[in-house]
């Protein structure tokens, strides 16, 4: 019975919400892409196309980097809005819908910085890096009439207006690519500030043709990475925090973080009537090290539900999606999906937090949202 009343309260206030967000359209990489990763051909990272990754709730692999669903797939069920369909999936023609429901330009592999400064550097990067957010926007710019289906300028700002934009997470490929290749951490910092003019510059187009309401998610403390950990291991206690964690790495995301909302700032100031909210996805993730047990996972947080032994039980020659390679029994103990991706279970309760306010700044200021939000994990906490 209980279960029933939340499951109406949900209803109601997802309906409630539609009148404030109508659609969503986001940029980023793969822990935003829904999909387009399926669209490039030939493929260039099969993995998140191949089993085990989607199997815990879409039941088979769909372009998403995890076992299941993602922070944008829970801000769309919590808004009562569809999930938000891939790009690429339109374009070619294999994804069908009304697209003024929302896009998702974010692909899996994707930089901020374009393909031309990697190569400058001598870095081997992915393929898809050729799809950097400039690109992204370029292809947002490119449908906005589609999207608006309207010539007139008004029809297109009474869309815009009613969409939640959502600006990255973007900009940590940026760094891995160099990491995997380098430990100049002096070389790596000058990049940061080329990263997130970029990101700035993104926004600021968005605002000029008319988003209002801006999410921008930082950097995850990729210091907890798996796969981070196995590169930069060390018999030095003092390199790791009480949680295991890399100092030296999480201190260099946060320096990302702090110079993002840095710039974030000056916009707020440069465009008073825009909403432009900052996503701490660090700290929302940092407390799944730091207190795992709190949220339902195993006690050990850095280890891979899906991968191929070691200490992390990550090993870069034996991926998730290798035929040799098995997933946990159990997802929702874990932290890191396949070492680089987190699990449903982890961007469930990251979602949980950013959209009842604990990591957003400024906090979500609908009432409707707030209310949503909690009716909606209630809800499924008790099912």
């Amino acid at each position: 019975m209980a279960s029933l009343v939340f499951l109406v309260t949900t209803l109601v206030f997802a309906g409630t919400c539609r009148a404030y967000y109508t659609s969503i359209f986001s940029f980023g990489d793969s822990l935003t892409d829904t999909g387009n990763l399926n669209f490039i051909s030939p493929p260039l990272s099969p993995d998140c196309m191949l089993p085990p990754f989607g199997q815990t709730h879409f039941h088979h692999p769909n372009g998403r980097c995890s076992d299941g669903r993602l922070i944008i797939d829970f801000i769309a069920e919590s808004l009562g809005l569809s999930y938000v369909k891939p790009y690429l999936g339109f374009k070619n023609g294999e994804v069908t819908g009304n697209i003024e429901n929302g896009v998702n330009f974010a692909i899996a592999g994707a930089t901020a910085l374009d393909l031309s400064f990697f190569e400058e550097k001598g870095f081997v990067v992915d393929a898809t890096t050729n799809y950097s957010l400039r690109f992204q926007i370029d292809w947002f710019k490119e449908l906005l009439p589609s999207i608006c289906n309207s010539s007139s300028t008004e029809g297109c700002k009474d869309v815009l207006h009613s969409s939640l934009f959502i600006v990255g997470e973007i900009g940590g490929n940026d760094y891995s690519f160099p990491l995997f290749e380098t430990n100049a951490f002096e070389d790596l910092i000058t990049y940061v500030p080329q990263v997130i003019s970029v990101i700035t510059s993104a926004i600021k187009d968005l605002i000029d043709l008319g988003a209002v309401t801006i999410l921008v998610p930082g950097s995850l403390p990729l210091g907890c990475n798996p796969a981070l950990l196995t590169k930069f291991a060390t018999i030095n206690e003092e390199e790791y925090d009480q949680a295991g964690c890399l100092k030296l790495l999480n201190m260099f995301f946060e320096y990302h973080n702090e110079l993002l909302q840095f710039e974030l700032n000056r916009l707020r100031v440069l465009y008073p009537f825009t909403n432009i909210i900052y996503a701490d996805y660090f700290n929302a993730a940092l407390q799944f090290y730091k207190s795992p047990e709190q949220f339902g996972f195993e006690r050990n947080a850095l280890q891979v539900c899906c991968g191929g032994g070691g200490p992390y039980n990550f090993n870069d020659t034996a991926l998730c999606g290798n035929l040799e390679v098995i997933a946990c029994d159990d997802t929702s103990k874990y932290v890191s999906w396949d070492g680089y991706h987190l699990t449903e279970a982890a961007y469930r309760w990251m979602a949980m937090s950013l959209l009842d306010g604990q990591y957003t700044i400024p906090k979500f200021s609908l009432s409707c949202l707030t209310s949503n939000t909690s009716a909606y994990f209630i809800n499924y906490t008790m099912k």
